[in-house]
């Protein structure tokens, strides 16, 4: 055994603090400091190249034109980065991104978004057609999650309600905004706390750095759902959320919704599913007959949800919808001010002005598509993704993580995936690298059921396995940046390294 990976074995079981504080003093001398940066800098490097392939290519732009360009010579040059990108996700070789993608939807929806372009919902009394869309967005989601069910025999400011926002991280950051403010307007919590598995989106990680509320992460279990005992146990009386997952983005499974939700109810704190990625598939899935455990508004214990209109509703890219049980408690997303001279102002999300175009595309693609198309696509997802699973398994040294419906997690016990998964990425894949066991996810949208795509995946898996396997000391170029990430016990240098990498993509 290497001493790097001997050290990293006994960090393991040092306790998180203690790390972080000896990462701090290592951080300050100067020789570790400049080796760390030597090493992360030559790492980027090797990146950079991939990342702006356009250097030297088109016009590079640091400061306004002193004349503006042709119109023309801007959509040529547009139109030319356009086709060198769209053939990997027209084809079908990356990992969810693109959750429709056919050529008539895409004119369709653009054509809505041309129609709506200048509209903001701000300005209801302009754009009236903007808050009918979202009115009807959010009541055609919520209607679908169970709404019918919930709101039988209550009053109306006691149904199901919501906004749309700009994705599901936003949906996650109001809903967990409103739970914060809720509770210390109801509960009195001044120091609240949110418990989550450890598999829920990091979006709540975000939201709880944003708005001070502190994250409590519980393990999963052997079968990768949340653990219904560890969140019992991290329940306090600071509570203010519990978070489940329908399904959870790494592993593709569906939390126990049921019982969570009712520890939660027990309790009198708020329960939110994210159904970012499943909203749009499961309500289908279950009338084809599948597995689907209760997740929605049909258990009382779930008080809100998210779904993200533009992942398998197939809207354009910025809509989410985040629901809630009640007026009395979305009333705490909203913003409002009635004391600055520029007049009352009022906002039902994060932002002021809101792309109402982008409404009109989610709205569109919903009545467009119908519970008939939505049916049908979930049907042929679910049916390539069987096909994968099955081919997966029968891949000697592969295994499929957990019972996963449409988003397939696979890892092995005899082989580094994250040299498989380089090998695919040389095959054009695009796939999704995990950590906490090392793995690999590939999310089945439309652009996999088209023909011979399953197979091609299948047999670019199976030629990746076989290639690692006569090659298992060939360690490429992107292997070990995974491997790093997930292994190395000092998180604030994986951080940085995170923050290094987003500098790079900001760099002209």
């Amino acid at each position: 055994m290497e001493l790097p990976e001997l050290g990293n074995r006994f960090l393991k079981h040092v306790p998180p603090r203690w790390i972080s504080v000896a990462e701090r003093y290592l951080q300050r001398v100067p020789m570790v400091r400049e080796r760390l940066a030597k090493e992360t800098d030559a790492m980027l490097a090797e990146m950079e190249g991939d990342l702006k392939p356009y250097r030297n290519q088109v016009p590079t732009h640091t400061r306004l034109p002193e004349q503006g360009r042709p119109r023309e010579e801007v959509l040529r040059e547009m139109e030319q980065m356009n086709a060198r990108e769209q053939d990997r996700w027209k084809e079908g070789y990356v990992s969810g991104a693109v959750y429709h993608g056919d050529s008539e939807h895409i004119d369709f929806l653009n054509r809505v978004y041309a129609l709506n372009s200048q509209s903001n919902p701000l300005h209801a009394d302009l754009w009236p057609s903007a808050t009918k869309f979202e009115a009807e967005v959010v009541a055609m989601t919520a209607h679908l999650l169970g709404a019918a069910e919930a709101n039988a025999g209550r009053a109306p400011d006691e149904h199901i309600c919501g906004s749309l926002s700009s994705g599901g991280t936003e949906s996650i950051m109001l809903a967990t905004k409103t739970y914060r403010d809720y509770a210390r307007a109801e509960r009195g919590i001044e120091h609240p706390e949110m418990v989550a598995p450890a598999s829920a989106h990091p979006a709540f990680d975000k939201a709880a750095h944003y708005f001070g509320v502190r994250m409590i992460r519980v393990p999963v279990a052997a079968d990768y759902r949340a653990d219904v005992q560890a969140t019992r146990k991290a329940l306090s009386r600071n509570t203010v959320m519990v978070i489940g997952s329908a399904p959870s983005f790494p592993h593709g499974v569906i939390d126990p919704i049921e019982e969570l939700s009712e520890l939660a109810r027990e309790r009198g704190i708020g329960f939110h599913t994210d159904a970012c990625l499943g909203g749009f598939v499961l309500p289908w899935a279950r009338e084809l007959g599948y597995p689907v455990p209760g997740f929605d508004f049909r258990l009382p214990g779930v008080t809100s949800i998210s779904a993200d209109t533009h992942k398998f509703g197939y809207a354009a890219k910025g809509t989410s919808v985040v629901l809630y049980r009640g007026t009395a408690l979305r009333s705490h997303q909203y913003f409002t001010s009635t004391e600055w001279p520029g007049g009352i102002y009022f906002s039902p999300t994060f932002s002021g002005s809101r792309p109402g175009a982008l409404i009109a595309a989610a709205w569109a693609s919903l009545v467009s598509t119908g519970d008939a198309g939505y049916r049908e696509a979930t049907r042929r997802i679910l049916e390539t993704a069987d096909a994968i699973k099955r081919g997966i398994r029968a891949i000697p040294g592969l295994h499929v993580l957990g019972e996963p419906l449409f988003v397939i997690a696979f890892g092995s016990d005899s082989l580094n995936i994250y040299q498989v998964m380089e090998r695919l990425s040389a095959k054009g894949w695009n796939l999704n690298g995990l950590h906490k066991p090392p793995a690999v996810h590939l999310c089945v949208t439309q652009r996999h059921t088209q023909p011979g795509v399953a197979e091609r995946f299948l047999a670019d898996l199976r030629a990746a396995v076989e290639e690692v396997r006569a090659n298992p000391n060939e360690k490429g170029t992107m292997a070990p940046v995974y491997g790093m990430a997930g292994t190395v016990p000092f998180r604030g240098l994986v951080s940085d390294l995170l923050k290094k990498y987003m500098d790079l993509i900001y760099k002209v």
